[in-house]
C-alpha cells in the first residue's frame, strides 16, 4: 500500500469541532521522489521505491584540494539517484506496495520513476499505520524494561529492584525460553495500527496523526495506508 517517508517533530494539540482536546504527532514529510518501480512481472508484486532527504556527495578532487571529512554517498547511491532525476542520493529509501492496496488490484496505482508523493494522498479522518524506531534506552532491568514491581523497600529486604526466582531447581532444572530478564530496552521497530490522520498541511507538508508514535524528535517513520 503506498505511503511516505516522514520526519517526527514532536507533539502538539488540536481542537475539533465539539471543542475537544486532540492529541496529536507532527510528522513532516517533504515530496517524496519515486527512484524505482517494481512490476508484478519482476519480482510477482507491484512497488514503488521513495526516497526522503539527501546526502552529501564527494566533491571532484582536484590538485592541492584536500578532501572534506565525513560520510560521503557511494558511486552506487549517486548512480542509483541520477536514474531517478536526482542531483543527491536520498538519506533515505523506502520500498512500498502497491498490490496490497485498498481496493480491487485494478484499483492498484501505477507510478513513474521521477514521480513524487505529497502529503495529499492522505485525508483527515482516514487511518493509517505508522511505522518508527523507539528510542534507546540500553541495557535496563527488568523492573524498567519489563514493569516488574520488585521486592519490598523495608524489613531488611536487599533485592529492591532484582527479577527474583527465574525457574526451579528440579523440574525443568533450567531457565525456560522467552523469560523476562535484564537486557538492551528499545532501538526497536514498532507499527501502530488504525492511527486517525486529523490534519494536512499541504503548504508545510506536515500531517497531524491522533495520539502518539513510536520514535524520538527527528526520527524517521513511515505512514502508509491502511486497507
Amino acid at each position: 500500500m503506498i505511503g511516505i517517508i516522514g520526519k517526527k517533530l514532536g507533539m502538539t494539540q488540536l481542537f475539533n469541532e465539539q471543542g475537544q482536546q486532540v492529541p496529536c504527532t507532527v510528522v513532516e514529510a517533504t515530496p517524496n521522489p519515486v527512484t524505482k518501480v517494481t512490476t508484478a512481472d519482476q519480482a510477482g508484486f507491484a512497488a514503488v521505491e521513495l526516497g526522503y532527504g539527501a546526502q552529501r556527495v564527494a566533491r571532484p578532487n582536484k590538485k592541492g584540494e584536500r578532501t572534506p571529512k565525513g560520510h560521503r554517498a557511494t558511486k552506487a547511491e549517486v548512480g542509483h539517484a541520477r536514474k531517478a532525476g536526482l542531483e543527491a542520493p536520498p538519506a533515505v529509501l523506502k520500498s512500498f506496495r502497491l498490490d496490497d492496496a485498498p481496493g480491487k488490484p485494478a484499483d492498484v496505482p501505477s507510478y513513474n520513476i521521477g514521480d513524487t508523493i505529497t502529503v495529499d494522498i492522505f485525508t483527515p479522518g482516514e487511518r493509517v499505520k505508522v511505522t518508527g524506531t523507539s528510542k534507546g534506552r540500553g541495557f535496563q532491568g527488568v523492573v524498567k524494561r519489563h514493569g516488574f514491581g520488585g521486592g519490598p523497600n523495608t524489613h531488611g529486604n536487599t533485592k529492591h529492584r532484582k527479577p527474583g526466582s527465574i525457574g526451579a531447581g528440579t523440574d525443568p532444572s533450567r531457565v525456560i525460553k522467552g523469560k523476562k530478564m535484564p537486557g538492551h530496552y528499545g532501538a526497536a521497530q514498532h507499527t501502530a495500527l488504525s492511527i486517525r490522520v486529523e490534519k494536512i498541511d499541504t503548504e508545510r507538508n506536515l500531517i497531524y496523526l491522533r495520539g502518539s508514535v513510536a520514535g524520538p524528535t527527528n526520527g524517521i517513520v513511515f505512514v502508509r495506508k491502511q486497507g
